[in-house]
């Protein structure tokens, strides 16, 4: 009886020890807080003022597109490209200005970047999120005569109209650059070109190397987004350059 005692206590102490835990199954259940059918009324009204402000702001007018911006047409460049280069030059230049007493001499950005196209009529904040939806950010880099023909090269191997501003330039029947324009003007062998791009390219994304090989680098903190919409909000009717930017021999 003793001997029972003692073996009945030794085991009610190993009983009572404390034991690891450990995670043997996750199991989870996906709540579609958009479906109205589906979503949870206590997570549904909490949402529902939110959306709502941001709906407000996403919806309102800001001014007009007198045509649809297509990126799907052009062979070099497209309405769309033309655009998204030219308000992106326009919009960082007053900044790099104020802060390093330069002008900003180019713009390229990626034709894979453009996610949709910017139909006729009214414009919207909501559009500039579809067309631009990634956190990309503008900045300038300071460029040789080199990395500014290697430019010209890459849109030439490339065969998309990636969107350019500030340059201009004539593809050779050897299927070379000639006629390189920067603001109208020859390349010069000891100028600083200053382009303004993504943070995305300019670490080179996409393949365009020729931003590593720069001189200067300065980020503006300006999203590529928050560039259009800014530009929405200046203008009552968006401004289209026909100008052409690219040529075949």
């Amino acid at each position: 009886m003793k001997h029972f005692v003692l073996l009945l206590t030794f085991s009610l102490l190993i009983a009572c020890a404390s034991h690891p835990y450990y995670v043997t199954k996750i199991e989870g259940k996906k709540i579609g807080v958009k479906d109205k059918q589906s979503a949870v009324p206590e997570i549904e009204n909490y949402i529902k003022p939110f959306r709502e402000h941001i709906d407000k702001d996403l919806n309102e007018v800001l001014a007009y597109c007198p045509e649809n911006l297509d990126k799907s047409k052009g062979e070099l460049q497209t309405n769309i490209g033309c655009f998204l280069a030219d308000i992106t030059l326009e919009k960082s230049n007053p900044i790099f200005l104020k802060r390093e007493n330069k002008k900003i001499d180019v713009c390229i950005l990626n034709h894979g970047g453009i996610r949709t196209i910017l139909p006729k009529g009214d414009v919207t904040a909501r559009n500039a999120y579809e067309v631009m939806p990634f956190e990309n950010s503008a900045v300038v880099v300071g460029l040789k005569k080199e990395q500014i023909i290697a430019i010209a090269n890459y849109i030439i191997s490339e065969k998309k109209p990636h969107p350019l501003s500030g340059m201009t330039f004539t593809i050779s029947k050897d299927k070379l650059p000639i006629n390189i324009l920067v603001q109208g003007k020859p390349l010069e062998e000891n100028t600083i070109y200053y382009v303004v791009t993504s943070d995305y390219l300019s670490n080179g994304g996409d393949n365009m190397e020729f931003f590593k090989q720069n001189v200067e680098r300065h980020d503006l903190n300006y999203k590529l987004r928050n560039i259009m919409i800014d530009y929405f909000k200046d203008v009552d009717t968006l401004v289209i350059n026909k100008d052409i930017r690219i040529t075949k021999e």
